[in-house]
């Protein structure tokens, strides 16, 4: 029985050798740095968007993103020169406006996979927009820091916390944006400002959002 044996070669101009398992990883660590990967990023929908009714380019409207509000979108790279991502959500891809989007800084790779499992934030749920605006502002001293913030699941304290007291916690829904006032407190809570009410609200709920 006739036995094949493969092996890799390297060709110089002056030689030719059986290429060595250094020489194999040597090669496949050159051949990933030079492999280009766009950054993947999770954005929202800020507003509704129809291409055939609202694309600024009637002519490619066909290859754009169609969306809600809430809806999240992951993009890949930078926007172009018109303005435009190249993204994907519920099983489509296209152009998205940047102007009609926001990012939804989330660094976590199982995060982004919840989210993306999830497709929506609700950010217009009880009537409230996606960034309301911080209540009784004049009440918080000026050496307060300042955070926005959103919610990522819902928090009912309840059935959710794990503190005897509670009724001190505020309860919000996935989506929420949630104004945290000061730093996070030794059993990991931050206080918080959610359309006027206010209470402790726990850090691992929550993702920081840019301000606008």
């Amino acid at each position: 029985m006739e036995t094949r044996l493969e092996l890799d070669v390297l060709i110089y101009p002056d030689e030719v050798r059986v290429a060595t398992p250094e020489d194999l990883r040597q090669w496949d660590l050159e051949t990933a740095s030079q492999v280009s990967i766009p950054t993947v990023r999770l954005f929202v929908a800020l507003y509704p968007y129809n291409p055939a009714a609202m694309s600024p380019n009637p002519d490619t409207a066909a290859e754009e993103l169609p969306f809600v509000p809430g809806q999240i979108i992951k993009v890949f790279g930078d926007k172009d020169s018109d303005g435009f991502y190249h993204g994907e959500s519920g099983g489509l891809s296209g152009y998205v406006p940047s102007n009609m989007v926001a990012e939804v800084p989330v660094d976590d790779e199982y995060l982004k996979h919840v989210l993306m499992q999830q497709g929506f934030l609700p950010v217009d749920h009880a009537g409230m927009s996606l960034t309301p605006e911080l209540s009784d502002a004049g009440s918080i001293r000026e050496d307060v820091i300042v955070r926005r913030m959103v919610a990522l699941f819902d928090y009912d304290p309840w059935e959710n916390s794990p503190n005897m007291d509670s009724e001190a916690e505020l309860g919000f829904r996935s989506g929420d944006i949630i104004y945290v006032l000061g730093d996070m407190d030794q059993d990991g809570f931050y206080f918080g400002d959610l359309h006027g009410r206010r209470g402790l609200v726990p850090s691992n709920f929550l993702q920081p959002l840019p301000w606008n």
